[in-house]
C-alpha cells in the first residue's frame, strides 16, 4: 500500500490564478448553454482551447501554486516535485481534496511504473486529456483508481477494450486480463477473454502464451468457441505451456483432461502417445480419455452412442479452421448483389465418417428485407407501392445442405460464421455468429453492419471476409446401458 505523508498546514492559501481560471471556465460553460430565444444574431465565442493552454502553463510554471506534491519511488533517490493548485486537484480527486485539506506539502510513494507516469496524470487533472501507449494503460488505470479519478479510470478501461487488437512485441491482452481480474473489472475481463478465444491461434504462437495463468488456461479450455486450426494445435500449445511452467501434478492433469481427444485423428493420437513427454508423464490421468477417443473413432457414431454419452463437451468440436470443417469466403463489393457459393465438409469428427462428405450451399444477400418492410400495394392509390429504402434491408446469410442422407441420423450441424476485420494492420476475428441447430441462418447476422460504406469496420479492401465453420454434433438416440 502506498504511503502518504505531509507537513503542517500553512496559515494562508493562495487561490489566485486557480480561482480566476475556474471562474473563467464556468463563465464560458454558462455562455455556451445560454438560451438565446431564437435570436439570429446570437453567437458563441469559444476560447476553451486557450483556457486549456493557460491551465497547462499554470502547471508547468507553478504560478500561484499553493500546494506541493513530492513523488518518491524505490527506483530513484530523488523525488519528483510538482507545484500544484489545491482547488484544481480537489475538483478532480476526492483523495487529493482530503490530503490537501490541512497540509500544503504531500509526499506520495509510488511504484516505479506509476511514478514514471505521474506527470501525465497530473496534467490530465489540469487539462482533462492525456495520451497513453499500450504499456502505460495499467499504471495509468492504477493511478486513476488510487486517487479516485473516475472519469480517467473509465477512459483507460475503454481504451483497453478498444485496443485489444493492437500489435505489441510482447503481447498485452493476457496481462490486461489478469489485471482486470485483480481489480474486478468484469467488462474488461469478458472483452479480453472473448478476444483470446476468437484469436487463439495468434496467441498460441506469441510471447504472451507463456504468461497465461492456470485459471485463464482452464477457462479457455472449457470453451467451445475457441478459434484455432485444430485440436492438435491446441494440445501442442498446452504441452509447451506445461513444459515451461511445470505445475503440480493435479493441475497438469486437470489441464490435460480438458483436451478434446476425440477431435484428434487416431494416427495423431498414436504419435502423441509415442512422442509426447508430457503425456507419458501423466498417462495414467488421461488413459481413460485416450481409450474412449480410440473407441469413438473405431465405431459407428450410432453404435458408440448406445454405450457412451456423446452429449458432452468432449465430443463437441470447437471452431476449427482446417478445410475439413469449413471454408473461407471473401465477398467483393458485398453491398451490390446476391452471391452464392458451395463447399464440402467431413460428415463428422469420427474416423468412421472420414470418407463421407456433406455439400453445403451458401447464399449471401446484402439487402434482405423483413416481411414487415417488403413492398405491398396500397389501398389508397391504385397500383401504388410503398417506397422502401435500400438501407431498410440488412445482410442475410443462409447455409443449407445440398442433400439429405441416412448418415445424418443422430447428427445435427451447428454453423458458425466468423467475420474478419483489419485492426492495426492485422486481420482478426471480431464478430462470430452461431446458428441454432434447427435453423439455416443467424437472425442477427451483421444486423448493425453498414456495408454501403467503404470505411465500414466489417470490410477489408471493400471485401467481406467470412469463414464458415460446420460443427457436426452427435446425439444419443439410445440411452447407455447400465
Amino acid at each position: 500500500m502506498a504511503r502518504l505523508t505531509g507537513t503542517r498546514p500553512v496559515a494562508t492559501r493562495r487561490w489566485g490564478c486557480a480561482t480566476a481560471f475556474l471562474l473563467l471556465l464556468l463563465t464560458v460553460q454558462a455562455a455556451q448553454k445560454a438560451d438565446f430565444s431564437g435570436d439570429s444574431t446570437a453567437a458563441t465565442i469559444n476560447h476553451s482551447l486557450t483556457l486549456l493552454q493557460r491551465l497547462q502553463e499554470l502547471l508547468q510554471n507553478g504560478n500561484g501554486s499553493d500546494s506541493v506534491l513530492r513523488v518518491r519511488s524505490a527506483a530513484s533517490d530523488e523525488a519528483k516535485v510538482f507545484h500544484t493548485h489545491q482547488l484544481l486537484l480537489s475538483l478532480q480527486s476526492e483523495v487529493f481534496e482530503s490530503l490537501l485539506r490541512n497540509q500544503s506539502v504531500v509526499t506520495l510513494h509510488e511504484p516505479p511504473e506509476t511514478a514514471a507516469l505521474f506527470e501525465k496524470f497530473i496534467r490530465y487533472l489540469y487539462c482533462g486529456g492525456v495520451s497513453i501507449l499500450l504499456h502505460q494503460a495499467i499504471p495509468m488505470h492504477q493511478l486513476a483508481s488510487k486517487y479516485r479519478v473516475w472519469g480517467l479510470q473509465r477512459g483507460v478501461a475503454e481504451y483497453m477494450r478498444t485496443h485489444l487488437a493492437s500489435e505489441s512485441s510482447q503481447g498485452h491482452v493476457v496481462g490486461w486480463y489478469h489485471y482486470a481480474v485483480r481489480v474486478g473489472d468484469v467488462a474488461l475481463q469478458e472483452s479480453c477473454l472473448q478476444f483470446l478465444a476468437w484469436n487463439l491461434s495468434a496467441v498460441l504462437g506469441s510471447a504472451e502464451w507463456g504468461s497465461v495463468s492456470v485459471e485463464l488456461l482452464l477457462l479457455l479450455l472449457e470453451r467451445s468457441d475457441l478459434v484455432l486450426h485444430s485440436e492438435l494445435e491446441l494440445y501442442t500449445a498446452v504441452e509447451g505451456w506445461l513444459s515451461r511452467r511445470q505445475p503440480e501434478a493435479p493441475v497438469a492433469e486437470r489441464v490435460l483432461r480438458a483436451i478434446r481427444y476425440p477431435m484428434i485423428a487416431p494416427n495423431q493420437l498414436f504419435r502423441l502417445q509415442a512422442q509426447s513427454a508430457v503425456l507419458a508423464r501423466h498417462r495414467s490421468a488421461v488413459q481413460d480419455l485416450l481409450f474412449q477417443a480410440f473407441q469413438f473413432h473405431a465405431a459407428s457414431p450410432l453404435h458408440f452412442a448406445k454405450y457412451f454419452d456423446v452429449n458432452c463437451s468432449m465430443f463437441l468440436p470447437r471452431n476449427y479452421l482446417a478445410p475439413s470443417w469449413g471454408s473461407q469466403w471473401v465477398i467483393t463489393n458485398p453491398a451490390r448483389d446476391d452471391r452464392s457459393t458451395s463447399f464440402q465438409t467431413q460428415l463428422g469428427p469420427s474416423s468412421h465418417d472420414a470418407g463421407k462428405r456433406v455439400t453445403w450451399n451458401v447464399l449471401f444477400s446484402p439487402r434482405w428485407l423483413p416481411v414487415s418492410l417488403r413492398p405491398v400495394y396500397s389501398d389508397s392509390v391504385a397500383g401504388a407501392i410503398q417506397p422502401v429504402r435500400i438501407e431498410d434491408g440488412r445482410p442475410r446469410l443462409v447455409i443449407t445442405p445440398a442433400m439429405s442422407s441416412p448418415d445424418f441420423a443422430g447428427v445435427s450441424f451447428q454453423k458458425t460464421v466468423l467475420v474478419g476485420v483489419r485492426q492495426q494492420g492485422r486481420v482478426l476475428v471480431k464478430h462470430a455468429y452461431s446458428f441454432h441447430q434447427s435453423s439455416d441462418e443467424a437472425a442477427d447476422f451483421l444486423a448493425h453492419a453498414d456495408l454501403q460504406k467503404r470505411t465500414s469496420e466489417y470490410l477489408i479492401d471493400n471485401s467481406l471476409h467470412l469463414h464458415i465453420i460446420i460443427k457436426p454434433v452427435y446425439h444419443s438416440l439410445i440411452k447407455a446401458k447400465k
